[in-house]
This record gives C-alpha cells, structure tokens and sequence, in this order.
C-alpha cells in the first residue's frame, strides 16, 4: 500500500510499498522547523540516525515545512516532503532515498545506480556542496558554526559562488570580494591584498572555517581550489578568531572537497604581458572501497611581467585530499601546499601634495625584481560523527606552517623635484601553528520550541620563528627618480650588518569556550545567543626587555533575532562584539587593555522571483573603544588613542531574475568618524557593483553568453605617513565585459578588464606607495570536461 500526503495541487510525498507511516518502526522525537529541504534532511539525518541519498540537483530548490513530535520516521519523511512532489525509499538498513517520482517506463528510485546518488548524509562535511544555485546561495556554513539557512541567521552573510566566480573571470579572492557589500581591498606592498570589512581592516581570515594564520601573513588558496567565498559581518570573535583584528567582519573560504560524484575538468587563463595559468580538478571514488573518495587540485600560474615591469610572477598549488563516509561518519583528510612569488605591485610615488604629481606610470621606481616570496603548508582533517541518536560531534583541525622573505625598494620623504631617500629592504620570516576545534550539537524540542545547542571548545598554538631584517640606505645619498641610473636588486646592496634579526617565539597558546543556542518558537521567530570565553597570551617584553608572556581571559557575547513575515521575508536584529589584544606597554609597564569594538545591527531579508534571487538591506553601527599610539622615543611604550564609529546601509541582491538572466549587484553607504575629530583614510562614502549575465536560451545564439558590470567608488583620502597630510583621490569606475560560449563539456570567455582604460588608484594610500592601474587588459579562459 501506497501512503500519500495530500497537499492543494498535484504535489504529493510519497513512500514506495511501505506500511502506513503510524504502523511501522519506532516512534522518536523529531525538531525539525521549516527551512530548506537540503538542511531539514541534514537534520532528519541526525535526529534518525539514517543515511540521506538523493539524485543529482533534486531538492536545491525547495523548502521543508518540517516535522516535530514523537513520530516515526516514515512520518517523519512524509511531512519534510510535502509539497515537494518527491518521494523516498529505504533501500537498506539506515539509508534512505530521495527522488522525483518515477515516470511511466522510468525505473525506480532503488534502480538509479550508486555512482548518480549523490550523499547528502547528517554529517557531510562540507553541507554546502550542491547546493548554490547560478549566482544565489541559500546556505551558510559559518555564521552559526553549523550549516544554517541565511534566513535564519540574525546578521549580515554574503556568500559568492562558484558560477559568479566563473562569470566575472575572477583571478584571485580580491576580485571575487569586490561583488560584497561593505568590502574593498588594498594591494599591499608585500604582494598580498589588504581587505577591509566595514571600515576595519580584517586580517587574515579562515579557510573551511579555521584560521588562515595566527602569527603571520595567511596567503588563500587560487580560485580553482574553492567553492564560495563567504563574508561574515561585523566583529567576529566568538568564531576563535581573536588575533585577526575582526573588528568589522571575516572571510572565510571553503575548499573543494572529495565527493563520489566523478569530475575531471581541465581549466585554463590566457592574459597579456606573458600571463598564463592552468589547473586540474579531479573527483570521485577511490578505488572499489565503499564509502572512500578522492579529491585532486593542482594548478600552476605564471606572468612574465606587470604592466608597469615588474618581473617573474610564479605561483604553485597543490591539494591532494580523501574522503570516508557512512551512515554516521563523514571524514575528509587533506593537505594543500601554495607557493608564491609575488612581484611589487604596481604604484607610483606622490611628489607633492596631490595624486596630481604622482610620478608617471610608466617610471618604475624600484627594482624589475622587486618581490614577495609565500611558501605555505597545510595538513588538515574535517570530521563529522553522529554520536548515537541524540548528538553530532564536528571536528576540525590542521597544522600550518609558513614562510616568507622579500626584498624591495622604498622611497621615502619624495620632493617635487623627484629627490628621494631609498630604502632597501630584505626580510625572511617563517612561522607554525596548530589549531583544533570541537563542537558537539544537538537538536531538541521543548514545547513549541526548538532548539539547536552547540558546545564548542578551540585550541590553537603558534610561534614564531627566526626573522631577519636587512635594511640598508642607498649608498649614494639622496637619489633622483628622473635622473640617476636605475637601483639594483636588493640583494647586491644589502649587508650583514644591515640585519636587526629576532630570536623566534616560543609557543603561544589560544583557546576558548563556546555555548550557543538557536532556537525556532514557532514557525516565524528565530532567535540565537552565544557566549565565548576566550583565554589568550601576550607575547611582550617588560619595561626592562626581559620578554613576558601575561596570560588573560574575555568573555564574548552575541545575540540576535529574526522576525519571518513569510517564509521568504524575514526581519533581523542583532548585537555582536569583538576585541584585539595588544601587545605594547602602557607607561604603567602593564599590558594596554584589549581594543574592544561592538556592532548593533538590523536588517532585512528576502527570497525574490520565486526563490531564485536574494536581497538583503542591512543597517549597522560599530563602535571600537579605542586604538594605540606607539611611542617612538625608547623605551617605547605605548598609549591608547582614539576609537571610531562606523555607521553604514548595505544592499546586496543576487540571483537569476529572469530565464537566462543572472545579476549580482551591491551599494554601500559607510560614514566613518574617528572620535578625535581627524578625517578617516582609505574610506570612500559609496561603493558600488552590478555584473549582469544573460546566456541565450536557444536558436542560433544558444550556447552563447554575454555578461559585463561596473565597480565605482566615490571620492576618499590616502594619508601621507607622518599623518600631516592627506590626498585626495577621486571617485571612479572600472567596466568589464565578456563574451563566453558553452556546451555540454567546455566553456570559453574571451573578455575586457578595465574596458575604458580608465587610472584606477587604490582607495588608501601614503606617499611612498600608491598602487594603481591604468590599462585594459584582454583574458581568454575556459575549462574542459574529460
């Protein structure tokens, strides 16, 4: 006998020749509120204890009204299921399937063969795979510390996909970050981007939701490697990350991972002055072993010069990585190794007091061979257990070590008339930190609440090894930009008796408590708290250089609120904090206070055009205590100096609007006050971005695609590095554009970057260092499946 659920329409949830639903297995307590159907089977998956399986792309699109009570768990399927028009089946014990019913002539779910079932179990670790739609995501797998509909989560999260990545022929994380509300970023001197969440530089980041570095420079995996780029906003210190400076926001990067669905693809990027880069990616099972995959990415970069001249960019990357799962066990054990060289970016040199008498682009004020060099290694383990039928234990751990040096010139204290005081400098760093991360999740229901408890704890050490610092004037005195021959490398000038090296650190240790619950009253009110004790070290040295290592603790709030008009309109509010240890000596000889930094927020939310867009307005204020003043005269101590209020509207939208049609797009309005009365630097009022994608739907042009966009920011202020002095840099706008053909197994773009070959200025900047760009650039890429 067949059991139906019958709902307005044709839609129906339906079991194959089972029992009724009440006759048959156990009854067991089920809190499952409405939300999409990928993560109501997630949960499904954890409260039963069951295997999910499902076909393909089957269920990215709908939604789940949700099963509570004490039920079975036909029952239970039956009432995640309705309105779906999907069906399932036990094909064996604790694994279930889930399919669109089956058409005439069609065989059954039990007939679709292993290798088109794509598992979806409880504890996949990477819950996001599959379930980005074109340009919208629905999913986030950060926010909360566990998988969670953006709907439901009390703050601003934006997540970029993979297809926006392809669409844009981005090449790095910074151009992927240009498509988020709120977010910019400065090429920094050492070659690696500077990004900037909220008005507050953000630090490093994480990659799979642990920290990208804890000591050093984090450099992110290429973009071959990763399946969205999410942003989280405001302070972020209830995530771990204490030693980023998380005052205004995180990224967080999620890597691809093994997967039993096969892929081989072959991709490629063809650009001027030289550029060339390729990548393999490579999925699917491992052998004839139940339950074992694979995952392999390599990819290779090379460009033989900047526009400007610099030489010899070369970048490598490595991640082999192998999967295990079962019905109650997901594991994924991987290494990744990124190599970088880095040449200087490009920048002029501001001679005067405007970027007016900025030195032409074409006057390389360096060295050809000016560079960064990045060497990172990573081990690493995701683990998700089901630990019987109450509770899910989610692991993550890694061991990363770094190194770096570089060498460049610096022109220091530049006149009009082009004089100015070169600096060599040549540096070589290495670091090593571990980190663990442990939460044990449950879901219950007490009455007409539900909750989802998280017991978290991390554990982090890092130290820091031997550095070496060279710095050596030029040996001619005063040098002229216009005049004197050009400088040699760095290495043939500087000496050993340049080098101010430091002793390396002993291990640092980091670690926390964390307790959050989520909790759904109902079907329209969602609410979250959570509380973090972080205890932490200070590397510093007392007032007579003897080094010293004061141990503290904090206590981390967050909360927040979310109102669902609909189930596809929702009102949020929430509060969340932030704090920076800071290493320097008050006068007092004591450790200065932690710079404390809170966000009061609210917004709205809104699945559009049938649940294929997705818009966001969000509201923020956020206040930082205070920042430090560093004495230069010995013994250098340090004072605290003045905090800021940062005050901002943000608007994102995302999605296919129409057949054929997809728009990512953003405006943010940001006013930064710093509370002693100076202007703020490097802060632009307005952002604003719009790509658009239209691929022909059939006819002659099927197959082909067009898509283009804008980026533009108003007016800001560089600020020169004695902060006398500030530089106007006007609003501008940067227009890109493509052209892409498809098929079923490769795609190619051929497109513009900077169509109008416009003099585009980094919005913060000082006198010595002013990265630009100036030209048009034409790329071909593409990828291939074999």
């Amino acid at each position: 006998m067949s059991v139906c659920l019958a709902v307005p329409g044709n839609s129906v949830a339906a079991a194959r020749s089972t029992p009724e639903p009440s006759q048959q297995g156990p009854l067991l307590d089920f809190a499952i509120p409405a939300q999409p159907l990928a993560t109501a089977l997630i949960a499904f998956g954890k409260q039963a204890n069951v295997q999910i399986l499902t076909a393909g792309g089957t269920i990215a699109r709908f939604r789940s009204p949700g099963a509570t009570g004490s039920l079975t768990m036909q029952a239970a399927l039956a009432k995640l299921l309705a309105g779906t028009g999907l069906v399932y089946e036990f094909t064996g014990k604790g694994t279930v399937v889930v399919t669109m019913p089956e058409q005439p002539g069609k065989k059954s779910a039990s007939a679709v063969p292993r290798e088109e079932i794509r598992e979806l179990t409880a504890v996949e670790a990477n819950a996001l795979v599959g379930r980005d739609e074109g340009f919208k995501a629905s999913l986030t797998s950060i926010g909360s510390r566990n998988d969670a509909d953006l709907i439901d989560v009390p703050q601003s999260v934006t997540v970029v996909t993979r297809e926006v990545m392809s669409s844009q022929q981005a090449l790095s994380v910074e151009d992927v970050l240009r498509n988020v509300a709120g977010v910019s970023y400065v090429p920094g001197s050492g070659g690696l981007p500077l990004f900037q969440i909220r008005g507050f530089y953000s630090g490093n980041g994480l990659i799979d939701g642990m920290p990208n570095s804890n000591a050093g420079s984090g450099d992110f995996p290429p973009l071959i490697a990763l399946e969205r780029v999410e942003v989280m906003k405001g302070p972020q210190s209830i995530l771990g990350d204490s030693n980023g400076n998380s005052f205004g926001g995180l990224v967080n990067v999620t890597t691809k991972q093994p997967q039993s669905q096969p892929v081989h693809e072959f991709s490629y990027t063809l650009g001027e002055q030289g550029q060339a880069q390729a990548g393999l990616d490579l999925a699917g099972p491992l052998g004839h072993a139940a339950g074992l995959t694979y995952r392999l990415v390599m990819s290779g970069q090379y460009a033989d010069r900047s526009p400007q001249g610099y030489r010899h960019r070369r970048s490598a990357y490595l991640a082999p990585s192998i999967g295990w799962t079962t019905s109650t066990t997901q594991l994924v054990v991987g290494a990744q190794r990124i190599l970088n060289r880095l040449p200087m970016p490009d920048h002029v040199v501001v001679l005067g007091d405007s970027l007016g008498s900025a030195t032409p682009f074409g006057l390389l004020t360096g060295n050809p061979y000016d560079y960064a060099n990045y060497q990172t290694n990573r081990l690493y383990y995701l683990l998700d257990q089901q630990l019987g039928h109450a509770w899910t234990w989610r692991s993550r751990g890694q061991y990363v070590q770094q190194r770096n040096d570089s060498q460049s010139w610096t022109m220091y204290n530049p006149t009009a008339s082009g004089t100015v005081d070169p600096v060599a400098e040549a540096y070589r760093y290495s670091d090593a930190y571990y980190s663990l991360q442990n939460d044990f999740i449950r879901v219950f229901g007490t009455g007409p609440v539900t909750h989802t408890i998280t017991l978290g704890a991390d554990y982090s050490r890092s130290r820091v090894g031997h550095t070496d610092d060279l710095v050596h004037d030029y040996d001619g005195g005063v040098y002229n930009l216009f005049t004197d021959p050009a400088l040699p490398r760095v290495s043939a000038v500087v000496q050993a008796q340049d080098n101010l090296p430091l002793a390396g650190t002993p291990w640092s240790v980091d670690n926390g408590l964390f307790l959050q619950d989520q909790l759904a009253l109902g079907e329209r009110w969602d609410m979250l708290m959570a509380l973090r004790r972080a205890a932490y070290e200070v590397q510093t040295t007392d007032a007579q250089g003897n080094p010293w290592t004061p141990r503290r603790t904090k206590w981390v709030p967050n909360a927040g609120l979310v109102y669902k008009l609909t189930p596809d309109i929702a009102f949020y509010g929430g509060t969340s904090n932030g704090f920076q240890p800071l290493s320097y000596l008050g006068e007092n000889g004591r450790p200065l206070v932690p710079a404390l930094s809170h966000q009061l927020e609210a917004g709205a939310k809104f699945n559009l055009f049938h649940e294929q867009a997705w818009l966001t307005v969000s509201l923020y204020r956020i206040a930082l205590d205070h920042s430090y003043v560093f004495l230069e005269a010995l013994p250098n101590f340090a004072s605290l100096g003045p905090g800021q209020t940062n005050r901002g509207l943000e608007i994102e939208l995302a999605g296919r609007l129409a057949p054929g049609l997809d728009i990512t797009s953003s405006y943010t309005n940001a006013l930064i006050t710093n509370h002693d009365g100076t202007a703020p630097s490097g802060s632009p009022r307005q952002r604003f971005n719009l790509w658009a994608s239209y691929w022909f739907p059939g006819g002659t042009l099927k197959g082909w695609g067009l898509a283009g966009g804008v980026v533009a920011r108003s007016r800001s202020l560089g600020q020169s590095l004695d902060y006398s002095t500030y530089y106007p840099s006007p609003g501008q706008a940067e227009v890109d554009a493509n052209v892409s053909y498809r098929t079923d197994r490769w795609r190619m773009t051929l497109g513009v970057k900077n169509l109008f070959a416009r003099t585009l200025y980094s919005a913060d900047f000082n006198e010595t260092y002013v990265p630009l760009r100036t030209r048009r650039s034409v790329i071909l890429s593409g990828t291939y499946d074999f």
